[in-house]
């Protein structure tokens, strides 16, 4: 279901409530619902239009697979994006760590291949028995 949702849009933009609410097959009054419920968060035109962009309908089709073909209630459904949104800040986090380890790594390694500039070895004297 979700990937035939998905080949409905072809265009990059922001679209009215009307048109999501024709594209999904739902009632605009399900997108109010959504947002009321802090589901979807579309942005304003300065008529106070509702638009919805790409990402948002990305989050759409997430939310009607939940519900459509998991039947996953309201109460649930935010609680999965939440668990989703926590688990992508993790993940940011995580690979932010990663970065940072791979740079310490790679600057002592650099550190420890470069010639020891300034340093003059000491020489020792070498005593031999006779």
């Amino acid at each position: 279901m979700l990937r035939t949702m998905a080949t409905k849009r072809k265009s990059k933009g922001a679209y009215m409530i009307s048109a999501v609410a024709e594209m999904y097959a739902i009632h605009p009054q399900t997108l109010r619902l959504y947002e009321r419920e802090g589901l979807l968060r579309p942005s304003r035109s300065d008529g106070n239009t509702r638009l919805y962009t790409d990402e948002d309908l990305e989050r759409l089709e997430f939310i009607l697979n939940l519900a459509r073909d998991l039947g996953v209630n309201i109460a649930g459904i935010a609680i999965v994006l939440q668990m989703r949104e926590r688990m992508e800040e993790m993940n940011r986090q995580m690979q932010g760590f990663v970065d940072f380890v791979r740079t310490e790594m790679l600057t002592r390694v650099q550190q420890q291949q470069a010639p020891q500039a300034g340093l003059v070895p000491l020489r020792r004297k070498i005593v031999t028995k006779e």
